[in-house]
């Protein structure tokens, strides 16, 4: 069983492409963000991936930050991937609220006690580490709960609890395109992120009401981040993981940066705006 899990592991790892590089196409827009960031005081890493054409950007995008509570996307997928074989359920009880009901809190109002709750049930930080490595995303580390990151003395350049913003990025894409989670689990962890309501000062602040976005927020005392979806008007799927340690409005800074994004790969699209092809990923909830 043991070699049978590593033959696993190396052909997951095997089936992960390379950081993209840059096309030709989009060295205007990472040049732009490389700009607008420079400008701003802190430390700042962008990551972008067309989820479709391969297409992506990066400004510091091999650069680790702490992750804070945008690692609780891959506490809910680990838990998803446990349902999906049969092995948890969304209806199992832990504590005094359903796995559902700790995943809404978790993803949706960013509860820390949701948060430990789950990672407890599946076994502890390590376990939700070996989700990552089974998969082969390098460049996450999930050591700590997070009860025990926020008593521990606070250090932004801790490479524990970190994360890439390329490495978030590819872990977006195997949850969306990677088929790590069966179609229903994958629905609902993005309607789940679509319906957070933490950080709308950040990448949500300077895009239209109607732009479908799936996020989810990280805070620490001198850190601001968010990572996610962005979904463009031809139904294309932009991946993204914004992060900013140290200065000052880091909000606004990681808004402007989004909005960079958006437009730059806007002008790709060759399809006219909300063609009759357009068709959003995902139905929202009670849509007929």
């Amino acid at each position: 069983m043991r070699f049978l899990a590593l033959i696993g592991w190396i052909l997951a790892f095997a089936a992960q492409p390379a950081a993209a590089a840059t096309s030709a196409k989009l060295v205007p827009l990472e040049q732009q963000i490389a700009a607008l960031l420079a400008s701003k005081s802190g430390d700042y890493g962008v990551a972008a991936l067309d989820l479709d054409s391969g297409e992506a950007v990066s400004v510091n995008g091999d650069r680790a930050f702490p992750m804070a509570s945008t690692v609780k996307v891959a506490v809910a997928a680990a838990y998803l991937a446990q349902t999906d074989l049969g092995r948890r359920s969304l209806d199992t009880r832990i504590g005094s609220r359903s796995a559902r009901q700790l995943i809404d809190a978790m993803l949706i109002h960013s509860d820390n006690a949701a948060t430990d709750q789950l990672i407890r049930n599946l076994g502890g930080p390590s376990t939700v580490q070996t989700w990552i490595s089974w998969h082969g995303l390098s460049n996450i580390r999930i050591d700590r709960t997070i009860a025990q990151l926020l008593s521990d003395p606070r250090d932004l350049w801790d490479v524990r609890d970190s994360s890439t913003p390329n490495a978030m990025v590819a872990m977006l894409k195997q949850i969306d395109r990677g088929k790590v989670l069966t179609p229903s689990s994958r629905y609902y962890l993005l309607d789940t992120m679509r319906r957070c309501m933490t950080g709308k000062n950040r990448m949500r602040a300077l895009l239209s009401p109607l732009t479908p976005v799936e996020h989810k927020t990280g805070t620490l005392n001198g850190l601001t981040s968010d990572v996610g979806f962005i979904t463009m008007p031809d139904g294309r799927r932009v991946a993204v993981a914004f992060f900013a340690r140290g200065g000052v409005n880091r909000p606004r800074a990681i808004a402007e940066a989004a909005r960079a994004v958006y437009d730059g790969f806007f002008r790709l699209i060759q399809t006219p705006v909300f063609s009759p092809g357009f068709a959003p990923a995902y139905a929202p909830v009670g849509a007929n």
